[in-house]
């Protein structure tokens, strides 16, 4: 890769990382359903006009909107609510070993000791997790987050599942359909929506707009610009930085406190996640008589 798409690699996960740092300052002044609404609602105000309506597959869509992105998200952000940015970062890298699990039950994808072997290394790190006294007082943020891993999971197979899509066009209309989904769910479960707006400040916008412009439209046009000039076992691996930019981010800007517990279990899970992701890839790479597809 040219020096400056290395970079460029490098600067996505750190814009996705630090957007879940973000959202939990969000949390702060929004409701987390409604935040992430909010979210979605300015992501396809700003995509959905420049992209085809795909017709044929919108109910599909719609239905991959509720699953993978407002049930997915409305789990994930409520752990979020209830637990440091640091830990949750690691405790959602469950997405990883569940959509490898899922796709093994439904599309038949061969796992691999190795990627076995990873999925042990991540429920393990994740076990270590658990075992901090301050997360055992409260295992709820954490079984939600596990609840939104799974569920995140679920949505990535369905979307598999539908074939050839352009990664913008459906960004564009999984936000079309995900913002009403969240908006009633956030009004049966959630209260005190119109006063977090009318108080909300310039700060809390700007968390908003990052969410919904920089780390959905500006982080995947980046990510879709790298993937579209190398191959993915090149682009995959920067994947690995997410968690390590919101752990971070988390410290610095959040005052999150690290114990030797959650570092030690967050370098297994992550360490197995690598596992699992290199594997992937490399059981998914043609071999050298193969042309690539």
């Amino acid at each position: 890769m040219k020096p400056g798409h290395v970079l460029l690699a490098i600067l996505v996960p750190v814009l996705w990382g630090l957007g879940f740092t973000l959202a939990k300052a969000g949390l702060d002044q929004f409701p987390p359903i409604f935040l992430i609404m909010l979210r979605f609602a300015v992501t396809a105000l700003a995509l959905v006009w420049f992209f085809p309506v795909p017709l044929r597959l919108l109910p599909r869509i719609a239905l991959i909107a509720f699953i993978g992105s407002a049930i997915q998200y409305a789990l994930s952000y409520k752990g979020l609510q209830g637990i440091d940015v640091s830990t949750a970062a690691l405790v959602i890298q469950l997405e990883v070993p569940f959509a490898a699990i899922i796709a093994a039950l439904f599309l038949r994808e061969r796992l691999g000791w190795r990627r076995v072997g990873g999925m042990a290394l991540a429920f393990l790190g994740i076990g270590l997790i658990v075992g901090e006294p301050r997360v055992q007082q409260n295992l709820m943020p954490v079984l939600l987050l596990s609840g939104g891993a799974a569920t995140w999971a679920i949505g990535q197979v369905m979307i598999r599942a539908l074939g050839p899509v352009g990664g913008f066009t459906l960004i564009a209309w999984i936000a079309v359909f995900a913002a009403p989904e969240l908006f009633v769910l956030s009004l049966l479960f959630e209260d005190d929506q119109w006063h977090s707006v009318m108080n909300a400040g310039w700060d809390a916008w700007a968390i908003i707009l990052y969410l919904g412009l920089v780390m959905n439209g500006i982080g995947y046009a980046m990510w879709y610009h790298l993937l579209g000039r190398y191959p993915v076992n090149q682009v995959m691996p920067f994947i690995l930085l997410v968690p390590v930019t919101s752990v971070i981010g988390g410290v610095v800007l959040l005052g999150d406190t690290l114990t030797p517990l959650i570092v030690t279990g967050g370098i297994i899970v992550i360490s197995g996640i690598a596992f699992i992701t290199l594997e992937r890839l490399r059981m998914a790479a043609p071999r050298p008589s193969e042309p690539p597809r």
